[in-house]
């Protein structure tokens, strides 16, 4: 059994520098950013972050827009032939149905393969 003290601590806000790092802590601890674990409740997280952004004028990492690159990925990866006008929060809490699965956790599954497709894909453009 592991002990909390080996366990990865959140980072205070202040310390993170992306929506990644966000997403990283919502990870730790779901149950404290996220209402009911929903991936709808994440998805209006992330799109509030956005829009705050917009606002005050700072650069945002739009990856979770709903058509941003996140979305696109995952049409693919759901072998959906088309974009869905519902958004990635609902088909993920569908596919997660269906697998029986829980939706937080086949999202972070989905991040995590994301995740390593773009940073794949920026070392090959680097080659």
């Amino acid at each position: 059994m592991t002990s909390s003290a080996e366990l990865p601590k959140p980072r205070p806000l202040h310390e993170l520098d992306s929506v990644h790092d966000f997403l990283d802590n919502v990870r730790l601890r779901p149950n404290m950013y996220v209402r009911g674990r929903s991936v709808l409740h994440l998805q209006s997280i992330l799109f509030g972050y956005s829009v705050a952004c917009d606002i005050h004028g700072a650069p945002a990492m739009t990856d979770f827009d709903h058509t941003g690159p996140f979305s696109e990925w995952l049409w693919s990866r759901l072998e959906m032939q088309y974009s869905s006008p519902l958004g990635w929060a609902v088909e993920i809490e569908r596919a997660a149905e269906r697998a029986d699965i829980a939706p937080l956790d086949m999202f972070f599954d989905l991040l995590d393969e994301f995740r390593m497709t773009r940073h794949e894909g920026a070392q090959q453009a680097t080659r």
